[in-house]
């Protein structure tokens, strides 16, 4: 994690929110993404 030594405020600051979703991707076929993507948060949103 870039922002788990940030303070809170400095955070804050930065658009860093307890809520923010950080998605890191390499070379994956872009389809292949948002299916997996896809797939996750429809399990996310039943839980």
């Amino acid at each position: 994690m870039t922002h788990a030594g940030m303070a809170a405020e400095a955070r804050i600051a930065a658009g860093i929110t307890d809520s923010l979703l950080r998605i890191s991707v390499g070379i994956e076929d872009s389809e292949d993404l948002i299916a997996d993507l896809d797939h996750a948060f429809q399990l996310a949103v039943t839980r």
